[in-house]
């Protein structure tokens, strides 16, 4: 006997429908959820591909006169007044300027900070050489960059320690002040780091950052900046100021790659340090890509 809609038994129907309806939003859920563990895992793929990257690049470019690796700041007429550099330093100032500017007037005599993705050790070693702090410590994920730092960074109290920024080894309310620049773009989650940013910070400590980002992901950022743990004071867009770096300093850095790197990797090189005919250069230039620094403090309990 073939059945009619009328000759469904009673509930039947909708409870068949019901299910199917339950069914959906399930397969939906697990989507969802597949989707982000697809994210995280790439994520996480991503940070090992950078942790692999940086151990290479200490382990196979051993010199010291390679000390940074950010894309540097050139300051403009209204900007403070022209550090006052040792010669040794001088060549490296347009790196070194980014760090003056991201700390600004943060006060750290006598303090305790931290740099977060330390790498070769240069920043970490300017600001413990010129700055006064009690203590300056330099995490990086990469053993062999801690390695290289501890071999030829020096500073009164300057120490490397090898750490993930997402998982820091260090106690809570451990620092007045945590420097991050151009490293935060390599983390799988920056509410993972924010988050332990502000666990390791004192009351009332500081957080100083400065990175790039697509210009599009630039809202997500602030945003997330804002929403977290920490007070955002201030944020401001240095992308002209950082592409003048790259413009001052394409000569310098190209002579570096080509005395430092072996032939065959020197045009990624190009491309990694920004050099003026590469394409990371042409993305900045076009707005593609913008660099953000900001100030943010941790409550004062």
């Amino acid at each position: 006997m073939v059945l009619g809609r009328s000759e469904v038994p009673d509930g039947q129907g909708i409870g068949a429908s019901r299910s199917r309806a339950a069914g959906g939003d399930t397969l939906k859920v697990l989507s969802v959820h597949a989707s982000v563990q697809s994210v995280s895992v790439l994520k996480t793929m991503r940070q090992l591909a950078w942790r692999g990257c940086y151990e290479l690049m200490a382990g196979r470019l051993k010199r010291p006169e390679w000390a940074f690796m950010n894309y540097g700041f050139a300051a403009g007429p209204t900007e403070r007044a022209a550090l006052r550099l040792e010669p040794n330093d001088e060549p490296d100032r347009l790196c070194i300027q980014l760090y003056d500017h991201v700390v600004g007037a943060s006060e750290m005599t006598g303090r305790d900070v931290l740099e977060v993705g330390s790498g070769r050790g240069g920043g970490a070693s300017y600001l413990s050489r010129y700055r006064a702090p009690r203590t300056m410590t330099g995490l990086d994920l990469a053993q062999r960059a801690v390695e290289l730092s501890r071999r030829h960074r020096r500073g009164p109290g300057l120490r490397f320690v090898q750490g993930d920024a997402q998982a820091m080894p260090f106690p809570d309310d451990a620092f007045d002040l945590v420097v991050n620049v151009e490293s935060s773009h390599c983390y799988p989650s920056m509410t993972a780091f924010v988050a332990e940013v502000a666990r390791v910070l004192k009351p009332a400590g500081s957080f100083a950052f400065a990175d790039f980002r697509p210009a599009a992901e630039v809202p997500q950022l602030l945003a997330g900046l804002s929403e977290g743990p920490l007070v955002l004071k201030s944020s401001e867009d240095i992308t002209a100021n950082v592409l003048e770096a790259l413009r001052g300093d394409s000569d310098r850095k190209s002579e570096l790659i080509d005395m430092i790197v072996p032939r065959l990797f020197r045009r990624p090189f190009r491309r990694f340090a920004g050099i003026q005919t590469s394409s990371t250069f042409e993305r900045f230039e076009s707005g593609e890509l913008r660099y953000i620094c900001a100030h943010l403090v941790a409550f004062d309990s």
